[in-house]
């Protein structure tokens, strides 16, 4: 259904011998950059960013915070319009440009650095900054020179589906009172949630039951906020298709090995102690399972990567030509609505941006050789310019959510990690080395993905490029800090690869690098997992999905499959189609608002334990055993009930 106030030509293709007419016409000038743009865009950035970290750390995923910051952003202005202060769409938009930058940094952050923790080689937080600021800049730098083509030229080829519902949401008349509220009630539901069962500690945070004709079977599901939104906005389909893996791991690998391993006399490697026979089904997970699922993960990525390679391939050529016509035509007048930065600040600023981190000398660990340091910052200038034109192509197809951004990073981190290998850099310092690699290039490879979203936004709503690239920047800058602050905290009061913070991502990612640096991987349980993915794929079933629910415990996956059913009972039951969509769309802001909650409530959490040096205790303590259980089941299940009241069209007065 095409919103109010955005005809056809913001949708389809430009007829040939004819130009784009956006919603603000280049010939308008609207108030655009101002000082309120920037402070709610980086408000809310900082806010979104904090959020998604907390949710990657947990659950291996973030999501595109586009749509729900362009939300707020609306709401804030229409409070300052009754207040007698006008603002303008493209001011709005700038705002939530600068805002969704935080999310990208967060994802190629959480990916990569806690690697570093996990090997007890703590990063400091200039260090994590200097990392993120690189990645973040060279992403959006490296974005300026295909925005001509791949935004205006393959405009109603290539869709953008953030960016294009970004602007539908700025347009639309009756964008702001209902649909900011679902925004603002998820957030109190999702924080609300997260005080009781992870603060105060009132009830349990996982519900589990035991399978007593299926040796170490279980079930169970967190309750989480955070997790059941993340199910609502993927769809039934994805989450159907993770929580199959999580099931086959519970329900299929961790039985068979109990069973097979139950008479085995001695530890099966990698466990060196205990025997098979001796461990619950959570050391089971651990000690082998959790490779079965990397290999499947790592091998899911590179199947994703490897599709996408005719893409990758053609969008490298397009780029490069692209590139070249943009330096023979020079600095020839251009409409408003067609000003970029100049090429010279993008070749300037990533030359700056490699030698500062040539001449950083901690940056890629202790090495204290400059040309060694060199070396890594082109090999990041080469891999980050590659999947930059990559990520911005394929964005435009699928959407940031299904941007393979793993499988990019696994791509670099077997690259760079095989070249260290054959100089004989395979202790500390080369692991230390490859993951700050790794995470420039994260970083640059999933903010090309924002970048473009965003400048699609502002093409059909006709904003100047020029200006919102700036915002992108100072969206990087003012956010890097904040987000590298919230890991830091959530590692002091909880570890990652702990229960409450697996770092699914950074985990695997570390496994790949000792792989090839150490060859002290099982393998055997590897290849397993690699064949687990190979076989989904041939049977049609989306690999990279179904492998990280083999990766994830069936605890984070199940809640997810909730979401995803409910969404699709709820537009199943709807009487017609302008209903199911207005439930999709409040369910998916109202989904973004429990995953904003919770992650925020999460980092304060840890805020709290940081200062008082341990996690609350809560005064939960008398709910426990079955009792607990069933508070948490009988709580989990009231807010799917007012979730599911809150996504009909009259919910927001509920």
């Amino acid at each position: 259904m095409k919103p109010a106030g955005l005809d056809k030509a913001a949708f389809e293709p430009v007829p040939e011998g004819e130009s784009y007419q956006p919603y603000v016409p280049a010939s308008v000038n609207l108030l655009e950059f101002s000082v309120r743009s920037l402070l709610t865009g980086i408000l809310f950035g900082i806010l979104f960013g904090a959020a998604n970290a907390y949710l990657g750390l947990r659950a291996g995923l973030t999501i595109s915070t586009s749509i729900p910051v362009a939300v707020m952003t609306v709401a804030a202005f229409r409070l300052l319009q009754r207040a007698g202060r006008d603002s303008s769409i493209l001011e709005a938009n700038l705002s939530q440009t600068v805002g969704s930058a935080s999310s990208s940094l967060a994802s190629g952050i959480i990916f990569t650095l806690p690697a570093l923790f996990l090997w007890n080689l703590d990063p400091t937080l200039v260090r994590m900054v200097l990392l993120a600021l690189s990645g973040g800049l060279i992403g959006v730098l490296f974005m300026i020179p295909l925005r001509r083509f791949l935004i205006a030229r393959e405009h109603g080829h290539l869709p953008y589906p953030e960016g294009t519902a970004c602007a539908e949401v700025l347009v639309a008349s009756e964008v702001g009172g209902a649909k900011a509220q679902r925004v603002f009630q998820g957030l109190g539901l999702g924080a609300l949630f997260k005080l009781l069962a992870g603060g105060l500690k009132i009830f349990p945070d996982t519900i589990h039951v035991n399978l007593p004709l299926l040796p170490r079977g279980r079930l169970g599901a967190e309750a989480s906020a955070a997790l059941f939104g993340v199910g609502y906005i993927l769809g039934p389909r994805v989450s159907l298709i993770m929580v199959g893996g999580g099931l086959l791991s519970s329900l299929v690998l961790i039985p068979a090995i109990a069973i097979w391993g139950a008479e085995r006399p001695t530890p099966l490697f990698p466990e060196t102690v205990e025997l098979i026979s001796n461990m619950p089904a959570g050391a089971l997970w651990n000690r082998y399972v959790r490779y079965i699922g990397a290999g499947a993960v790592a091998a899911g990525g590179l199947m994703t990567l490897i599709r996408s390679l005719p893409t990758m391939a053609e969008s490298f050529r397009i780029g490069t030509r692209q590139l070249r016509s943009r330096l023979r035509e020079g600095a020839a007048a251009v409409e408003r609505t067609d000003d970029d930065l100049p090429l010279s600040t993008v070749g300037l600023g990533v030359g700056a941006i490699a030698l500062l981190m040539a001449a950083v000398p901690h940056l890629f660990g202790t090495f204290e050789s400059f040309p060694v340091r060199l070396s890594a910052s082109l090999l990041i200038v080469f891999f980050a310019f590659f999947f930059v034109t990559v990520s911005s192509r394929i964005v435009g197809l699928v959407g940031v959510t299904s941007n393979p951004t793993s499988g990019m990073t696994i791509a670099t981190l077997l690259g760079v990690s095989s070249l260290f290998l054959l100089l004989g850099w395979t202790d500390d310092i080369g692991k230390a080395a490859t993951i700050s690699v790794g995470c420039v290039v994260a970083i640059a490879a999933s903010i090309a993905g924002d970048t473009s979203q965003d400048l699609k936004t502002g093409f059909i709503l006709g904003a100047t490029p020029r200006r919102q690239q700036i915002g992108e920047l100072i969206g990087v800058l003012t956010s890097a800090t904040f987000v590298c602050l919230a890991v830091l905290l959530l590692d002091q009061a909880y570890g990652f690869g702990t229960q409450e913070l697996p770092a699914p991502q950074a985990t695997l990612m570390k496994l790949v690098i000792e792989g090839v640096l150490e060859s002290s991987l099982p393998w055997i349980l590897v290849a397993i997992g690699a064949a687990i993915a190979v076989g989904a794929e041939l049977l049609g079933i989306q690999s990279l999905a179904f492998a990280v629910g083999v990766y994830l415990p069936l605890t984070t996956t199940f809640p997810v499959f909730l979401g995803g059913l409910l969404r699709w009972w709820l537009q199943r039951s709807a009487p017609d189609q302008q209903e199911q969509d207005e439930r999709r769309e409040n369910g998916v802001l109202l989904g973004s608002g429990l995953v904003g909650g919770e992650g925020l409530l999460g980092v304060g959490i840890a805020g709290v334990a940081f200062l008082y040096g341990a996690a609350p205790a809560g005064i939960g303590s008398a709910w426990a055993g079955h009792l607990g259980q069933l508070v948490a089941a009988a709580s989990f299940a009231a807010l799917i009930f007012l979730f599911a009241r809150l996504c009909s069209p009259g919910g927001a007065r509920a």
